[in-house]
């Protein structure tokens, strides 16, 4: 595995890591996500957060992947 793909590959793991947690703290510990969203500040901005970090975690840790397959068919 090259050096650029290791850290694609960590660096989309830890980016989707990041949306995951926050986005549990968000329905969670910064009091839940009602009907209109969620009722706290800190609610707001971590479910901010996750809606950042989930899409940008995901195609950042697909490239990867795509990437890693492509070594291997060398």
């Amino acid at each position: 595995m090259q050096r650029d793909t290791r850290q694609l590959l960590r660096i989309g793991l830890a980016i989707l890591v990041t949306g995951v947690v926050a986005a549990l703290l968000a329905a969670t510990v910064c009091g839940g996500i009602g009907r209109q969203g969620p009722h706290t500040n800190s609610g707001w901005l971590a479910l901010m957060i996750a809606m950042g970090c989930l899409p940008t975690g995901t195609l950042t840790l697909a490239l990867a992947i795509a990437k890693l397959i492509g070594e291997r068919k060398r």
